[in-house]
């Protein structure tokens, strides 16, 4: 999970670099098309070094050959995916990025609603109360008021609840598909997509803008390699929990990238996510004693 908050937080750094130069339909084709570039040489790297050990066996880190309904749970998945990283890089282009992740920081509020009813997760106490500091350390640190109540908040807060809905359908994939699976359908089925809705307003990307693309399509492909792999062990609202602490690393970002002021209720609210996770992390702990 560190891992995929450091490469969310990257991703974000590429997204704002990018904006208003190219299109947002545009980064998200070009972010597939260099991650099935990078899976497909890891497959290549793979089949030639079983094919040397004469190993035919297939293993968790191999493409499995997954059922219809698995197919459809890839699409369902990647469908919503998809507009939920467009209204993210959206507001990433018009508001603060710590007013960004705190909007989008809803999402556990709505994983834990579609979790509790689609994937059979208990709504604990533990998980309340962490989902509770977490919401509390938001609010804290961006202070809304009536300014954030505009039209990119609303797309962002859109985006939460189909990240939501993304999230929830990763960690059923989980159970049965590799961590590579699920990266490799993203691709495959985000790419023309964004493909079809860049080809109104294309621009070939020239010098410095090919390496944040670059940054991006690495970047978030280590950064949902690292989320699916925590799906495997953990409950998505626990994760989703842990996802707050992107909030206070990316305050710091603006701050040392951005200029963005560097204030006191940062460290508060950042303070208010720690005890909300020690609080869920306690709770799995005595859940698995108990078990």
């Amino acid at each position: 999970m560190s891992g995929a908050l450091a490469s969310f937080s990257i991703l974000a750094i590429g997204a704002r670099e990018l904006s208003g130069e190219v299109s947002i339909a545009q980064s998200l084709f070009i972010r597939s098309v260099i991650g099935l570039v990078f899976l497909s040489g890891i497959y290549f790297i793979q089949s030639r070094v079983k094919h040397s050990k004469g190993n035919r066996t297939q293993t968790n880190m191999t493409v499995n050959q997954p059922r219809a309904k698995i197919i459809k749970l890839h699409l369902f998945r990647n469908v919503f995916h998809f507009i939920a990283q467009y209204g993210w890089f959206f507001g990433i282009g018009l508001l603060p990025l710590a007013e960004v992740f705190a909007l989008e920081f809803t999402v556990p509020i709505w994983t834990l609603l579609i979790a509790s009813v689609f994937l059979d997760e208990k709504v604990t106490r533990n998980k309340l109360f962490a989902i509770f500091f977490g919401i509390l350390g938001v609010l804290v640190i961006v202070q809304p008021g009536y300014a954030l109540i505009d039209y990119a908040s609303i797309v962002v807060l859109g985006s939460a609840i189909c990240f939501a809905l993304s999230h929830s359908a990763t960690k059923s994939l989980a159970k049965t598909e590799s961590p590579l699976t699920i990266l490799l359908f993203m691709c495959i089925v985000q790419l023309p997509i964004g493909f079809i809705l860049s080809l109104t307003d294309w621009v070939w990307p020239q010098g410095q803008q090919w390496l944040w693309l670059s940054v991006i399509g690495l970047s978030a492909l280590l950064a949902h390699y690292c989320l699916a792999k925590t799906m495997q062990y953990a409950e998505v609202t626990t994760v989703m929990t842990l996802d707050f602490f992107r909030l206070p690393l990316i305050a710091l970002v603006g701050v040392a990238f951005y200029n963005e002021a560097f204030e006191v209720p940062l460290l508060i609210g950042g303070g208010l996510m720690l005890i909300g996770n020690l609080i869920g992390v306690r709770g799995i702990a005595k859940q698995k004693s108990e078990t």
